[in-house]
Parts: structure tokens; sequence; C-alpha cells
């Protein structure tokens, strides 16, 4: 059983396993290599002068991997609410999480089969986002969603941050008290 399980490796759900990993939460990142991430030039990311997307990519998920995240390439095929959390079924089997993260971009086709709630999307060319609170939670308590399938802007620094904050909320929960994350110069 994990304790989060993120579907999406591109900026936010990268970022997400980054922060839920270093926590020391059992994490594992499903990925269809889908992400429009893999198309992109970046020469807007602060501390970056330019990056590849798939260079933006591959180095979240060595971040997260380096901190105990482990990734399965795989399309998720389905999401159903267990007693004590979810399955998450993909092509060639299943896991099981407590909490569910969900960065998938511009795809939102899960919604339906686990019952979320959705609502037209806000930037250009992306049709339908998950209806999520400020925090990042859907209306299926312990599933979460960051980035653009959440509804914050394309911008790979902007999704980032959203799979941050999203991750920083669940591990909260998961703790029972406010988590946070700062490293000092040693």
């Amino acid at each position: 059983m994990y304790d989060v399980a993120i579907i999406g490796a591109g900026p936010a759900g990268g970022s997400a396993a980054i922060f839920t990993a270093k926590a020391g939460k059992k994490t594992v990142i499903l990925d269809s290599d889908q992400g429009v991430t893999k198309r992109a030039m970046l020469y807007n990311h602060y501390g970056v002068k330019e990056i590849t997307g798939p260079e933006l990519v591959k180095t979240g998920i060595e971040q997260a991997k380096h901190y105990g995240a482990e990734l399965i390439e795989a399309k998720v095929t389905g999401i159903t609410k267990t007693e004590n959390g979810f399955k998450v079924q993909y092509d060639n089997g299943e896991v099981e999480a407590k909490h569910v993260i969900l960065a998938t971009g511009f795809l939102t086709d899960l919604a339906e089969s686990i019952g979320l709630k959705t609502k037209p999307g806000t930037e250009p060319r992306v049709k339908t986002i998950f209806d999520v609170d400020a925090n990042g939670k859907t209306n299926v308590d312990g599933i979460w969603a960051a980035g653009t399938c959440a509804g914050v802007s394309v911008h790979t620094i902007i999704t980032a941050g959203d799979g941050a904050k999203v991750a920083i909320n669940v591990i909260s929960e998961l703790n029972g008290e406010r988590y946070v994350d700062h490293d000092v110069l040693k």
C-alpha cells in the first residue's frame, strides 16, 4: 500500500512526487508518456536559463526517485475506492494507495468512471478540468488534482508549483498537522 499514487509525471506530478517522497511518504508515479511538456522548449522557467521539456520531465522524475518514489510507465485505466483508499488499475496491473493525485494535464477521461466533478477549462485548448477546492481536493475524499487538469495555467513553473502545493496539503492531511519542507545551507 502506497501513501500516495500520482498519475502523471509532468511538472505537476513530478513536483508532487518530489515533495511526498522527500517527506517519507511511500510514493508511486504512474505515467503514460503522453504529456505535452515533452514537446516544449522552456526559456521562462525561473532558475533555469533554458531547458527542453523532455529534460525537465526527466530531471523531475530523477529527483523524485532520489527520494524513494517509484515510477511505473503505464496508462492508468481505472481508479476504484476501497476500504483503505484506492486501487489504481493500469495496463498490466494495479497498485493501492491511501491518496491519489491526478496530474494528468489535458486529460480528464478518468473523471466519469470515478464520479469526479468536472467543469469547463479556462486555458486555451483545455476543454475540461477537475473541479477542485483551493487545496486541490476533488469531490471524492482522498482524490486530489494538480496542475493544468486542476485549472491552473499551462506554464510549467505554475503547474510545478501547484503540484508542490497539493503535495504539501496531502502530506499535511496524512500527518495530521501542517507540513513544511525547508532545506538550509550547511
